[in-house]
């Protein structure tokens, strides 16, 4: 779903909106039914249909649940805020890096050297300090729905924990952590980053702000700091890549010692982390940007230079390599996209303030946080290495750029640009594998108080017509029952997302009694026991448009070890993909999805021109102006 921003007056802000729907039961049941038919083998299918129509028959059990639904309804401001969060983010126990965190890669910059870097750094420091003074006072203009049922107010809280939160790890369940009285009286510090070393930049000095002199004059001073390697302190950022047990665990080990007691405290309550990182050594491509900021290169390179549990890392390469990369559980992708793209206008729109040194203040230097360690500790930190490097090794992403057509063409066609490349993506797995799979699509939930996500079941029925017809060898449909499934199968995505952003979804609402049968200690019910559910539930085609107006791109990686993470980006005439999977499981290869999604665009074009609407007027295939990008490793 996309989004815009329409200024407004600030009560819009305060206008209550609806609490999310509890959907009907047997809408429900219907719904789920219908989504795992073309998932399923038929005795299977059989199988699963008789335990769902006993789960929802009168007097049954999911009458039951569906009742105490209704009345955690009545009593909180979103029913499924909190099971979400903790099914989505909080109870997962991988690692926080590739498997959760997304990432948006910004277009890379020519540094003339690394004073030009670091001016950077203070440049972007500044416009997060103004973003930042915005949400805190509640000023952002309200954003408005876009695309489907345009023009509804969403909800603004995901902007608010953007610098206010904080991933804690524990053993079993994760603590996200909002601090809402953030301009309390604590004078503001970020934590920067540098040659894995930490320290801490107050950007409020005697009530007032830093200006970008004086932050720029800190910056170089923490550069030479980090540079003495008499001081420098073992990678402890290494912690945070690790499996969220494995940290939690660490962490118990690392806070006995006053000392790295103290430095926690001072990165748990910073505005957000900026990683000044060393260059990398590659070939700055799509692909090796996107893998840059997702994992660092790992602790030979950059991936010790970050501290994951904070909500937003901004990662600055002495070679221009630079983005954001953010921890998922406060906010979704739509609201980093927002904030990414305020900071890039704010660097190229304003002029760099950089008042003469003179009327900057002589400042304390920024504190380096100190570390003390052991053997035990030491063996933490290369255990976590270890691990941070086989999930670099594992990644295979491609970031591949279609240049023969954009959204325009696809609007040409009278079909929704997100419906229709959905099912595109659902083409391109077909063309892998002659199956479709369990598929995820976030939808945004913002048009309800506290709004996150549920999840639009790509894999239709309608689907999986429109590809069979594609895939079929003996050409027995003519292009206009092809182009007939085509629209079909667009529709039913269409409706399929209207019903999940009004609250009609099915994940969530599953997801709603399986919690509630919990808390009142039932067996758990068969419904959920069912191995259709589970595998139902086991995305492999992870998917989400993440779209842009400035040149950047969101990527993220696959939530299962034998899946794809697939993020979209469409423009007026060409498409960025990112797609991502793991080397290590021999059923997915990121090149071979990518070559079946080129085939797919191209061919699902040629129908459109052979067929109906486009018919008069062809799309040229041609480069669009100014992307230099090509799909590279």
């Amino acid at each position: 779903m996309s989004v815009h921003v329409k200024e407004v007056s600030r009560g819009q802000d305060s206008q209550v909106l609806p609490k999310v729907p509890v959907p009907p039961l047997k809408q429900t049941l219907d719904t789920y039914l219908k989504c795992i038919q073309p998932l399923v083998k038929d005795d299977q299918f059989k199988k699963t249909k008789a335990i769902v129509e006993k789960f929802g028959s009168p007097g049954g059990v999911g009458e039951v649940l569906q009742r105490k639904l209704l009345e955690r309804r009545e009593k909180t401001a979103n029913w499924v805020y909190d099971y979400w969060l903790e099914d989505m983010y909080l109870n997962n126990r991988l690692a926080l890096p590739v498997n959760s965190s997304p990432a948006m890669v910004f277009p890379k910059q020519t540094f003339r050297d690394q004073k030009d870097a670091l001016r950077f750094a203070a440049h972007l420091i500044q416009g997060v300090l103004e973003y930042k003074a915005l949400t805190d006072a509640r000023v952002l203009p309200v954003d408005f729905a876009r695309g489907q049922l345009a023009g509804t107010p969403l909800c603004m809280e995901q902007y608010y924990r953007l610098f206010t939160s904080y991933r804690y790890p524990r053993l079993k369940t994760d603590m996200l952590k909002v601090h809402m009285d953030a301009a309390s009286l604590e004078p503001e510090h970020i934590i920067v980053v540098c040659k894995n070393q930490f320290f801490s930049l107050e950007v409020v000095v005697n009530n007032k702000q830093l200006n970008e002199a004086e932050i720029l004059s800190q910056l170089e001073k923490i550069v030479k700091m980090s540079e003495n390697a008499e001081q420098r302190h073992p990678p402890f950022g290494l912690l945070t890549s690790d499996g969220r047990t494995e940290w939690a665990q660490a962490r118990e080990v690392v806070i006995k010692d006053k000392t790295n007691k103290d430095s926690l405290a001072l990165i748990e309550s910073c505005v957000c982390v900026v990683c000044l990182d060393e260059p990398c050594g590659l070939p700055p491509s799509d692909t090796n940007r996107a893998l840059m900021m997702l994992h660092g290169g790992g602790h030979e390179k950059n991936g010790a230079n970050r501290w994951y549990d904070k909500s937003m890392q901004f990662v600055i390469g002495m070679d221009g390599v630079c983005g954001v990369v953010c921890e998922h559980s406060p906010f979704e992708g739509i609201v980093m996209v927002q904030c990414s793209e305020f900071l890039m206008k704010h660097i190229k729109g304003s002029p760099s303030k950089m008042v003469k040194p003179s009327s900057s203040r002589e400042l304390h230097p920024p504190k380096r946080l100190l570390w003390k360690s052991n053997s035990h500790i030491q063996g933490l930190l290369a255990a976590s290495g270890d691990r941070l490097q086989r999930l670099v090794n594992n990644l295979d992403m491609d970031v591949f750029v279609f240049e023969t057509y954009g959204k325009e063409f696809i609007k040409g066609q009278k079909m929704s640009p997100d419906a229709f490349i959905q099912v595109v993506l659902q083409l391109a797995f077909y063309k892998c594998k002659g199956r479709l799979v369990s598929t995820y699509e976030s939808a945004s939930l913002r048009r309800f108080q506290e709004g996150r996500v549920d999840n639009i079941r790509s894999a239709t029925p309608e689907a999986l017509a429109f590809v069979q017809t594609m895939a079929d060898e003996r050409a027995a449909f003519t292009d206009s029952e092809k182009f007939k499934r085509l629209r079909d199968a667009t529709n039913a995505q269409t409706d399929y997302t209207i019903a999940a952003i009004t609250g009609m979804g099915i994940d969530n609402h599953l997801l709603g009694l399986l919690k509630i049968s919990k808390e009142l200690n039932m067996e758990k019910p068969e419904i959920f026991c069912d191995e259709t559910y589970l595998a139902s539930n086991h995305f492999i085609l992870s998917t989400s448009q993440v779209p842009t107006t400035l040149e950047m791109f969101c990527c993220y990686g696959p939530v299962v070890s034998n899946g794809y993470g697939v993020c979209y980006n469409p423009q007026s005439d060409y498409i960025i993909f990112c797609v991502s999977s793991f080397w290590e499981n021999t059923e997915t290869s990121s090149a071979v999805f990518v070559k079946a999604l080129n085939e797919g665009l191209l061919e699902i074009k040629d129908l459109c021109n052979r067929s109906g609407v486009a018919a008069t007027k062809p799309v040229n295939s041609r480069q669009p102006a100014g992307r230099p990008h090509k799909s590279g490793k």
